[in-house]
């Protein structure tokens, strides 16, 4: 498969690269192009933005949640369909991995998907020295192929001219662009990454913004040509290639999906797979709506929900119906901000915000990441979701941590974290009837389990509240 492909990384987190992104990706978009945007790693945030740019959905392509396959599947599913330029951000640096040998790495990606590397460097106080560093770069690995250099935070004319002859003089590879410092105020900040951009109506302006500067500032032809050189991904058995499916016979199971900007962080593969199983998707506000409708089972996905706790406190009707259902037996998924959204309050500067009471828990919140990164849980106990003795692997990002949580034989823990912290004693994983809730993040395509789980659930709760058989292939 020949397509024209590019991936923006950097030596280090914060370097500018995800602002990078949104300016090319804003810059082809507004000459025609379309423009397909992935993300690396088990990001929600920078693929929020990336999507948002490019009128496209961003798929993430994490080689520790997802199998070289599964990765190139994806990749060539979602790219071929649209025809376009791609763009992937790296995460963290070039050659970050899990391990000495770069496991999950940007770079590992590049080699796997044959795509040259553009570099977005962080230039503020260094100039020769940089070159050293980018020649480290290159020779590190061999195979990586960086072809061109973003000089980012460049103090002026004569700082970029000293950057962008040490670097092609000692290096040999073009500086594609240099971009000056910009007002962090333009794409703010929370905790490890942007803003989602969900949260604020100016989002549209600050891709503007980026897009103007990748034009004044970055030499896109030269860019453009970077990615026309990427070599051909060969197909080969085992790739799925087949996208969404809405032709399952009989009456479709109704997914409610919680999704506003208190809860946004959904990987858009979950979704797809729901509907591929015969899912009908039914998004949800808590935010805007008083009361649930007709629905056979809940995803709540995370989110900041602590940013929007007076809000989803006051709307009592829509809570008491969550509560009323989680009760009664209707199936329920939750992740992170939906874990806490699921609990009894949480507190927030010495105040106690009531969420919907399902489950027992009293939250609070850290200026620490309590939880942060991959993880693997082992399944011990029963739970509606997953097979005991099964091996999931997610990944967990919370500033939230449970105060108070006394497990009982009806609301238990069914998790035991391998890697990772979980809810608390290294296990995760709430369950009380039908609803399952957790820190850790499954991603459908690694953990295929879960979207026919959440089907068959699903219809198993319609067929207690009606005459309907359940179609074939589905256990009551």
């Amino acid at each position: 498969m020949k397509s024209s492909r590019i991936i923006i990384s950097a030596l280090r987190g914060g370097s500018g690269k995800t602002i990078l992104s949104i300016g090319v990706i804003g810059t082809w978009k507004r000459q025609g192009k379309i423009v397909i945007p992935f993300k690396k790693g088990p990001d929600y945030i920078d693929a929020g933005w990336l999507a948002l740019t490019a009128g496209q959905p961003c798929y993430n392509l994490d080689s520790f949640l997802l199998d070289q396959t599964q990765i190139l599947s994806s990749f060539i599913k979602h790219s071929r369909q649209l025809s376009g330029i791609v763009v992937i951000e790296g995460n963290r640096g070039l050659y970050d991995g899990i391990d000495i040998k770069g496991t999950t790495s940007t770079a590992e990606l590049a080699k796997l998907l044959h795509t040259p590397v553009i570099l977005c460097l962080d230039c503020t106080k260094v100039t020769r020295t940089m070159a050293a560093v980018v020649l480290g770069c290159m020779h590190f690995d061999p195979e990586v192929r960086i072809e061109g250099i973003v000089l980012n935070r460049v103090a002026g004319t004569r700082h970029e001219q000293i950057l962008q002859k040490s670097i092609e003089y000692h290096c040999g590879i073009p500086v594609v662009g240099a971009l000056p410092v910009i007002d962090s105020q333009i794409f703010p900040e929370r905790h490890m990454g942007l803003v989602p951009s969900a949260e604020h109506d100016w989002a549209k302006g600050s891709i503007q913004i980026a897009s103007d500067m990748a034009k004044r500032y970055l030499n896109m032809e030269q860019i453009e040509n970077i990615a026309n050189r990427a070599i051909p991904i060969e197909l080969s058995t085992g790739m799925d290639l087949s996208g969404p499916m809405d032709d399952k016979p009989g009456r479709q199971p109704r997914i409610g999906i919680i999704r506003d900007s208190a809860f946004q962080f959904y990987y858009p593969e979950n979704i797809e797979a729901l509907i591929s199983e015969g899912a009908e998707i039914i998004y949800l506000s808590p935010l805007s709506q008083e009361k649930l409708p007709d629905i056979d089972a809940l995803y709540i996905g995370g989110g900041f929900p602590e940013t929007h706790a007076k809000e989803l406190a006051r709307n009592i009707s829509f809570k008491s119906d969550v509560k009323k259902l989680a009760e009664d037996g209707l199936p329920i998924y939750a992740e992170c901000g939906g874990l806490i959204y699921l609990g009894e309050e949480i507190i927030l500067d010495g105040i106690a915000y009531p969420m919907a009471g399902v489950l027992p828990v009293v939250f609070g919140l850290n200026k620490r990441p309590q939880g942060h990164g991959y993880t693997i849980v082992t399944v011990h106990g029963d739970n509606p979701f997953f097979e005991k003795g099964s091996e999931i692997r997610g990944h967990e990002f919370h500033y939230s941590w449970v105060k108070t949580f006394t497990e009982t034989s009806e609301c238990r823990l069914v998790f035991s974290m391998k890697r990772g912290v979980g809810i608390m004693n290294h296990r995760d994983g709430i369950c009380y009837k039908n609803t399952l809730a957790t820190y850790t993040h499954v991603h459908a395509m690694g953990t295929p389990a879960w979207a026919r789980a959440m089907i068959g659930n699903a219809l198993q709760f319609r067929k207690r509240h009606s005459s309907e058989e359940l179609p074939q292939g589905f256990a009551a």
